[in-house]
């Protein structure tokens, strides 16, 4: 099953419209979904490797325009119903006091996060809930995302063949390193929040 699953992956990054399924899930990926667009950049690479730097370039845009989604659900949603929760169970000054501590240290929080298997979405509506500049916001994105995502490209452009061949021979226990990062991420988010 997981042959099967790597092998309709590889054929759906060599699709025309793999670039659209990629900017969208690194969109709702910043934002609300809790696959990272790696799952989709790292064959889309090995499929095609003459346009890995035009594919990093797609995920990043679309995982900071999912971001700015994710800072607008943060900002939007805690004023109808996070503020009221926060008030009702007396912790205003503890929001006041993570809040101002979040925004001394928000770019330097949003670049960490946006490089490390972290689930981005957390700290994207986080920056929204605590009002971090906007400007720091997309700078920090823009920075860590792009980093990300190019250093991937870049060493998959580069090392193409053999990661591919490795992959392919130890598919399972790639898998599950994937799956041990991912879940590693939320509970390391679990532990910070």
């Amino acid at each position: 099953m997981l042959r099967r699953l790597y092998d309709e992956t590889m054929a759906l990054a060599a699709h025309r419209h793999a670039l659209l399924l990629l900017a969208a899930v690194a969109f709702v990926e910043s934002s609300v979904f809790p696959i990272p667009p790696d799952v989709l950049l790292v064959p889309m690479v090995l499929a095609a490797r003459a346009r890995a730097w035009r594919i990093a370039a797609v995920c990043t845009a679309a995982s900071v325009a999912g971001g700015l989604a994710g800072y607008g659900i943060g900002a939007f949603l805690f004023e109808s119903v996070g503020r009221a929760l926060i008030e009702f169970y007396g912790y205003t000054e503890v929001f006041v006091s993570f809040r101002d501590t979040y925004n001394a240290w928000g770019l330097w929080i949003v670049f960490a996060a946006g490089l490390t298997p972290l689930p981005y979405k957390v700290f994207t509506i986080a920056s929204g809930v605590t009002g971090l500049n906007v400007a720091v916001f997309v700078l920090g994105s823009v920075l860590s995302r792009g980093l990300r995502f190019f250093v991937v490209a870049g060493l998959l452009w580069y090392f193409g063949p053999p990661i591919r061949s490795f992959v392919e021979r130890h598919l399972g226990k790639v898998a599950a390193a994937f799956l041990l990062l991912l879940v590693g991420g939320f509970v390391v988010a679990g532990m910070i929040g």
